[in-house]
């Protein structure tokens, strides 16, 4: 990898061989992003497996909310067996609890089911009913590799004093800056100390088309100038 890490989004073989020809670094794989991303099946992350030699996070989430059931975790947990051995490089999940608070029990479960796999904490944090206290739940946990966020629930514009907390903090290696990124948030970005950025939609006309390896490209000259 050159300068910083790039994950794109991808639903699929195409997705995922357009973005490694644009020059990322990274997949997060999901399905379903009208739902903003759920698990995907094990046929999607072999497939691209056989194509692709991107490493992919996949998400790991049963329902578009933050909650899950004792029956959902259990299968999550089944979810996570079945994608490691289909190529699984590290999982992508998060949780909150009746309050809104990280739901440590789930994640945790999560953690153990996945090891020693890496992790992303995903934008639940933004979501969480304290944020603050959300990152002090998350950021010494194991095996954790970054933290999806925005700094807001509405997106990287609203949030940029937040990830430039969060980066003085001591907090910037661990930021995957991503829920609205535009290309004029990254230099601000980069200024932080944040190396690491997650691009969905910015990568395609619309989520019914597929990843554009020159708009990942652009991307790639954008988060590598530092």
């Amino acid at each position: 990898m050159t300068g910083s890490l790039l994950e794109v989004i991808a639903l699929d073989v195409r997705d995922a061989v357009a973005a490694e020809r644009g020059g990322a670094d990274r997949l997060e794989v999901v399905a379903d992003m009208s739902a903003d991303g759920l698990t995907p099946a094990p046929e999607t992350v072999a497939a691209i497996s056989g194509e692709c030699a991107l490493p992919q996070m996949v998400m790991i989430r049963a329902t578009a909310g933050f909650t899950a059931d004792a029956e959902t975790l259990d299968g999550l947990r089944r979810a996570i067996k079945e994608l490691s051995a289909a190529g699984a490089a590290g999982f992508v999940f998060g949780f909150h609890d009746a309050a809104g608070m990280v739901d440590l029990a789930a994640t945790e479960a999560m953690i153990h089911a996945a090891s020693p796999l890496p992790w992303t904490f995903h934008r639940a944090v933004d979501h969480a009913a304290d944020m603050h206290a959300a990152w002090r739940a998350v950021r010494l946990l194991p095996n954790l590799a970054t933290v999806l966020t925005s700094g807001a629930p509405s997106g990287v514009a609203d949030g940029l004093p937040v990830l430039k907390a969060r980066a003085e903090a001591g907090d910037a290696s661990l930021i995957l800056a991503g829920g609205g990124l535009k290309p004029e948030h990254v230099p601000e970005l980069l200024s932080y100390g944040v190396r690491a950025f997650h691009v969905g939609s910015a990568v395609r006309g619309s989520w019914r088309e597929p990843v554009d390896p020159a708009l990942v490209g652009k991307w790639r000259q954008l988060v590598d100038r530092d």
